[in-house]
Parts: C-alpha cells; structure tokens; sequence
C-alpha cells in the first residue's frame, strides 16, 4: 500500500513529531511504501529512514503558499504513477490544500487536526474555519485528539474518530529509585502563553523558598520567551532554584532524573509531554485545560489533574506531591501501566482498521 504522509514543513512540532513516527512505524512494516511531501521548505527537524521517500513541493514563482501548494500538489498528481492509494494530510490550511487536490484526483485521504476546534491563529481564522465547516465533510476520515471536539465535526457531516498520539518513548520497566528533586516542565518558551510558563513561575515562587532543596527546570528554546521568563524569575528572586535548559536532545533522561512533571498550559490538544513524562516514571500534576490532560490522567490514580488555572489548588497539590514521595511513586508506577493505549503498535492497528474501511467503500 502507496501512502503519503503531507505537512506544510517537519519543523519541531508535536504534529510533526506525529507524523514522523508513524511515517516511520508503517515503513518498517512490508507492505506499505511510504513518502513524506513538505509544501514549504525549511531544514528537516526530525530524522527520516533512508527507507522513507522524501518530497519537497517547495518551489516555482508563485507568492501565494497556499496556492503554491495546489498548483505544485496537483501537477504531480497529474500523472497517474504518482499518485498513493492513500493520503494522510496533518494540519488545518494543509488539509485545505490536500483535500482540494484528492477529490480531483480520486484519491482517498484521511485529514489530522492535532489541535482543538476552538484554536485558529487570528489571522487564518476565516480560511480554518471553512476549511473546518465546509472542506472536511469531503475527506474520507477526520482523526481528532480527543473527544471533545468530535460532536462538533458530526454537526458538519463529517466522519471523524478519535485518534491519540503515539507515545514516543518506550514506558520504563522498572521504576528509577534515585531521582533529583526537580520539577520538571517543557515546551517552547515563546509560546510561553500557551503553555502558562509566566503563571508557572508566579505560583510556583513560594513554594519553591519554602523548599530550597527543590528546583524548577524548564526545557525548551525561544528567544523572546526566555527574556520574558528569566525577568519573572529575577523579580520573584528565585534565580538560585530555577533552570532554563535550553534545547535537550536527550530528554527522556532529563525525564528519567526528575521527580515531578508539570503542565501549566491555558490549552492543549493531547500533550505528548505528558505521555512521554508519565511513561518515564514521572509523577505527573496538570491543569484540566480545555482539551487533552483529563484524557490522559484519571485524577488521584495515575496524576494530579487540577482544576482549570486554579493558582492555588496547584499549588496545594504540588506542595503535597514534593511532601510525599509515596504518593509520587504511587501516581509514577500507575502511569507507566496506563499507558498502553499509546503504544505505537495499538495506534498503527487502529490506522489499519480505518485504512480497511476506507478502501472497502472504493
């Protein structure tokens, strides 16, 4: 089976990172031959297998990207040879652009949204949500993160189902007994907003005075982010117990020492962080925001999960959480095993199963 996986650019993003492993996950099985095409260029974040078709639709005259990638998309899909038996196309305006280009050409695709309905960048947000209203109706399958946003799609006649994200890290066997008193939070530090690094720090701030043997690592890069980051932190003079560690490439070791993971985020889709953390042994605190935590954690069983930006019950149950090593061992030990719905081997049989139904409807 022919499959092209399409993405506006593998940059280092959590969708990209998706697609990715999945790509990857199917090429190594026999009967799938495998292509990932980029409609816009910029250096490869994540590695590709040799055995991994590689196209790039980045090129001619026209100013446009979103017209680019129809006419590019289209002239190579003009011959037949090229053409997959299936398309699974990640992200909004790409998702425009592929279904556009499939119906003309007769060829099946499924679509991803690795975000919730209620995100569109405000300067697309006309564009994404005709995409969304009116375009998706006609894809063969719309795979969405969680269950939340299903029951929107259904009022647009679209055919949607809920797919999680792989876990990308193997869930450790044995839990690691020496572990730092770190917690530990990640993310791009200029989305700092979406992620709630500056209310992290703020609530965090007392605790971590009254707990000197305590730091707070955030992982991540951005430039703007860290200057507004690192301000907070002087103003709220815990400069001593708070680290920027800039880019890791080897975070599940930097998982696999820390104690606590933490997820401040005002949103989500479904946090692979999360999972990766919870699969490392991490005992893991997370506000319930609007999408993804609560579909991760079952609340005092495998995590913490905290009411919606509720300052202070984060900071009660975090204050609890460094008191208590049992309790994060207990909470650490129950996320490794919840974990097997994650699994990359459970995910491609649930992409099999709909690959089937699909090709049976011709």
């Amino acid at each position: 089976m022919r499959i092209h996986f399409i993405i506006s650019r593998l940059k280092g993003g959590g969708a990209e990172r998706v697609l990715t492993l999945l790509a990857t996950a199917f090429a190594k099985k026999e009967n799938y031959n495998i292509s990932i095409i980029t409609l816009n260029d910029c250096e490869d974040f994540y590695l590709i297998p040799s055995s991994i078709e590689r196209i790039s639709m980045d090129y001619g005259s026209i100013p446009n990207h979103t017209i680019k990638g129809i006419v590019n998309l289209s002239k190579f899909y003009s011959k037949k040879e090229n053409r997959p038996d299936l398309i699974i196309s990640f992200i909004t305006l790409t998702n425009f652009i592929t279904i556009i280009v499939a119906k003309l050409f007769g060829i099946k695709i499924i679509i991803e949204e690795h975000n919730s309905y209620l995100r569109a960048m405000q300067n697309r947000r006309q564009l994404t949500n005709f995409t969304r209203k009116h375009l998706y109706k006609h894809a063969d399958l719309l795979t969405v993160l969680t269950s939340f946003d299903v029951s929107y799609y259904e009022t647009y006649n679209v055919n949607v189902r809920v797919m999680p994200n792989p876990c990308s890290f193997l869930p450790l066997t044995t839990q690691l007994k020496a572990r730092e008193k770190t917690i530990l939070a990640v993310g791009n530090l200029d989305r700092y907003n979406h992620k709630g690094f500056d209310n992290l720090i703020v609530f965090i701030a007392p605790i971590l005075k009254s707990n000197p043997e305590w730091t707070l690592k955030i992982a991540g890069t951005g430039d703007k982010g860290f200057e507004l980051l690192t301000k907070l932190v002087k103003e709220h003079d815990i400069e001593d117990q708070v680290i920027f560690t800039g880019f890791v490439s080897n975070i599940s070791e930097l998982m696999q020492a820390s104690s606590i993971f933490i997820l401040s985020s005002r949103f989500e889709g479904l946090p692979m962080v999360l999972l990766e953390a919870m699969s490392q042994g991490m005992a893991s605190i997370a506000y319930d925001c609007k999408t993804g935590p609560s579909d991760i954690i079952t609340n005092n069983i495998n995590g913490l999960l905290i009411e919606d930006q509720n300052s202070e019950a984060m900071q009660t149950n975090l204050q609890l959480l460094m008191n208590d090593p049992a309790l994060r061992a207990t909470l650490a030990e129950h996320a490794i095993q919840s974990l097997e719905k994650y699994h990359i081997d459970t995910i491609i049989e649930q992409y099999e199963n709909e690959f089937k139904k699909i090709l049976i409807k011709g």
